[in-house]
């Protein structure tokens, strides 16, 4: 019955209607809303900036407001306005060294007008976008000058950290180092100490009481552990001092020779820079292991991101505040604390203004000393043994060293200098030219790389890269003999994101042939049917019940989820096999499945039986249970599946054989052997009792016993799991439909057992009489009996 809906007769009056028949309703505005994700994110990130912007500006030696201003600035300004939604930017440890040098040489207003130069920079570079650009910058060289100014920060900071004063340069605080320690102030050092005892020790509590406790920030609860001991013990040490705000310097112009301010601006611009653009990278790939937020928030607009970089810059020097750059901690605790959209970043900078105006008096109860044993901790986590490893593989050791060595002892512009030309002069020993185009034939896009791939191919190759649609499939072609670390990242991530969203990727050499892809398989260097275990490539201690890692949320002896190893065996699947079995699965798809054999086995996650069998999709019709069991006709009380399947494929399928396949180790047979008489029936129970006959007849001294060929069995279990197979094909041929078809000569009837530990199959020979199962050789045909 269907429903009538009156109709309005048509009013002249009214305006004629706009939209088509078909077509949706206006969208209505949106109403701005935050959700409770990005509120709880935004949380956790305020309570990781507060003490490291304090502990940053007291490292610069600028006024201790100055790190609030560029928080707020960075959470709102950056947040507002960069092109990565989810990266976190204020005062980075990464700018410390420069801003220091800076303050000593210009003074602090001048340091802030020359910050407000660099944004200006920032947003000139941003409207030419050249973003890309930074891209090709090595990773050796960005880790090496980060590295370099986290070993000035930390032997800087010790000073602080023993009651003194640190010098304004390195070698003089080595030099000083000795005269310090012997003057240091056991005050200073007790708060340093145990600021560094809590920061190392809290995301270690053992326990579910530590895994509350954990999602607390251990920089909060460092600083805050530091200041409410010395406050309660009464210790006289340098506490934090926040001049009224009525009295905060704000930028002013520098002076001095030109070539030495622009030198200035061009050090803060690239520092700034390179680690926003590449924090706001590291952002993408942490996103991408959610592929829900992926989709919500996108990839990052690398270009937009300089704009938002600058403008953050341009503000906070105007307001007084530290140079602003994309926070890799921040960012990375942004993400994890499962932000959905830049309203966690902007709000997290709203609570910075509510501090720095309402929480002076609880501020200003923070040592000095226990700040600057939480940025001397930044400084060393700076220098990164992974880091280091990476560079060592790719060959790239010496760019790392130099670069590291000349920030250190020379400053940041001049060892990013050195390192530079380190990288160009080892790669144009490697190097000839690279050559790389992009084309589109049949539907399907090809980029080839002609030549060596290294990080000056990089800006070309993620152009070109970034031609191609969203979903579509493309074919990569390389024809070199080198691939350094800035390029494989690229390639790498560039892949990643492009299988997330729909599309298939085949990375070749000259010839065609397929070649190891960077994608995800930089931990996994499975091939083809290779000995596995649950693919734990990446660690094999995973398989172990009591296995942890750094920040797991399991107890001790909690197994490993496995949800992780689905995922990605999913995406290998769709990167590698889909585009080479699509086309036959479309054609089985419209034709419909025929398989020629019925294949019987055990649910046992040993037997893999398209492996085994060498078959593929639609060869067969594949029915596993516990104990590869064939209940009696009638005997399955309620459960007819194994019936339903047989009578299907013979009746429906027509398939023409039956094989049933049993194994060495089957579990079922041990638990067989195992049962006593009388206890509960539990449905395990119940359906074992379907391989009774089995041990029956294994028992039966006037029935002979099943055997290998060249052997007897090694033990009563793989007597019984002989047995059962023999067992079993009986039961089979009391089924009607199989015993119809053998009758009419339409169907055959095949054992097989499949040794696990030899990797050996053996095949039932000369029917069911002889009971000798065959050795199948490497040139044996599996689809026949021995």
């Amino acid at each position: 019955m269907s429903a009538c809906v009156p109709t309005r007769a048509a009013d002249p009056t009214r305006p004629a209607h706009t939209h088509q028949p078909h077509s949706p309703p206006p969208t209505p505005p949106r109403r701005f809303r935050i959700e409770s994700a990005d509120l709880s994110a935004a949380i956790a990130v305020f309570l990781i900036a507060l003490p490291l912007s304090l502990g940053i500006a007291l490292a610069t030696g600028a006024p201790l407001q100055a790190g609030l201003v560029a928080a707020a600035v960075g959470g709102l300004v950056a947040g507002r306005v960069g092109g990565s939604a989810l990266q976190v930017s204020g005062p980075a440890a990464g700018l410390t060294v420069v801003t220091a040098e800076l303050i000593q040489h210009y003074g602090w207003r001048a340091t802030c007008g020359i910050t407000v130069l660099a944004g200006i920079t920032q947003l000139g570079l941003g409207c030419l976008r050249v973003a890309r650009t930074a891209l090709a910058v090595s990773p050796a060289i960005v880790h090496g000058m980060l590295a370099g100014i986290g070993v000035t920060i930390a032997v800087a900071q010790l000073h602080i950290v023993l009651g003194g004063v640190p010098q304004s340069s390195v070698l003089d605080n080595l030099v000083g180092l000795p005269d310090q320690v012997a003057r240091m102030q056991p005050a200073a050092v007790s708060m340093s100490v145990l600021t560094l005892v809590l920061l190392f020790a809290w995301p270690r509590l053992p326990g579910r009481t530590g895994r509350m406790l954990r999602k607390v920030p251990a920089a909060l609860v460092a600083v805050a552990g530091a200041t409410a001991t010395a406050s309660l013990a009464g210790l006289t040490l340098p506490r934090v001092d926040l001049p009224s705000w009525s009295s905060h310097a704000l930028a002013g112009l520098p002076e001095g020779p030109v070539l030495g301010i622009a030198a200035a601006v061009l050090t803060v611009t690239l520092v700034c820079s390179v680690q926003s653009l590449l924090g706001a990278v590291a952002v993408d790939k942490l996103v991408s292991a959610r592929p829900e937020l992926q989709a919500r928030v996108g990839r990052s607009r690398l270009d937009r991101e300089l704009l938002g970089q600058g403008a953050a810059n341009v503000v906070s020097g105007a307001l007084g505040g530290l140079p602003v750059a994309g926070v890799a901690v921040r960012s990375s605790a942004n993400v994890q604390a499962g932000a959905v959209s830049r309203n966690s970043t902007m709000l997290h900078g709203v609570f910075v203004v509510v501090a720095a105006l309402l929480m002076v008096p609880i501020l200003e109860l923070i040592p000095l000393a226990s700040l600057a044993a939480l940025v001397m901790a930044v400084g060393i986590q700076m220098v990164s043994l992974h880091h280091i490893r990476t560079v060592t593989r790719h060959r790239e050791v010496l760019v790392y060293a130099v670069t590291t060595l000349g920030v250190v002892f020379l400053g940041v512009l001049e060892g990013v200098a050195l390192g530079v030309a380190v990288a160009v002069g080892v790669a144009l020993h490697r190097l000839t030219r690279t050559r790389i185009t992009h084309e589109e034939k049949g539907g399907v896009h090809h980029v080839r790389v002609r030549g060596q791939l290294t990080f000056l191919a990089v800006p070309r190759l993620s152009r070109a890269l970034h031609l191609i649609p969203r979903g579509a499939d493309t074919v990569v072609e390389l024809d070199g003999s080198f691939m350094d670390h800035a390029a494989y990242e690229s390639l790498q991530d560039w892949q990643s994101g492009h299988s997330a969203q729909g599309g298939t990727v085949e990375i070749t050499g000259r010839a065609g042939t397929r070649i190891a892809e960077p994608a995800d398989s930089a931990h996994c260097r499975c091939r083809p049917w290779t000995p596995w275990r649950n693919h734990h490539c990446e660690d094999p201690s995973a398989m172990g019940p009591t296995s942890r890692s750094d920040g797991d949320d399991q107890e001790a002896g909690e197994p490993r989820p496995s949800g992780h190893q689905l995922a990605r065996g999913i995406s290998a699947f769709q990167r590698n096999t889909a585009p080479l079995v699509r086309e036959e699965l479309a054609r089985l798809a419209r034709e419909g499945q025929r398989p020629s054999q019925l294949f019987l086995t055990c649910a046992d996650s040993r037997l893999v039986t398209s492996m085994i069998t060498s078959s593929g999709p639609g060869d067969l019709f594949v029915v596993r249970n516990v104990g590869n069991l064939v209940p009696l006709p009638g005997e399955e009380s309620g459960d007819d599946s194994v019936a339903a399947a047989i009578e299907y494929a013979v009746d429906v399928l027509k398939v023409r054989s039956i094989t049933v396949c049993g194994h060495s180790g089957c579990g079922a047979m041990q638990a067989l052997l195992a049962s006593e008489p009388g206890g509960a029936l539990t449905p395990l129970k119940r359906w074992l009792r379907h391989g009774r006959p089995s041990v029956e007849r294994m028992t039966d001294a006037d029935r002979p016993k099943p055997r290998l060929t060249g052997r007897e069995p090694a033990d009563t279990v793989e007597q019984l799991c002989l047995t059962n197979v023999v067992q079993q094909l009986e039961h089979l041929r009391a089924h009607d439909s199989v015993a119809r078809a053998l009758r009419e000569g339409a169907l055959e009837l095949h054992g097989m057992y499949f040794h696990v530990g030899e990797a050996q199959a053996y095949l039932l020979a000369d029917g069911l009489e002889a009971e000798v199962f065959g050795h199948v050789g490497a040139a044996d045909d599996l689809r026949h009996p021995a």
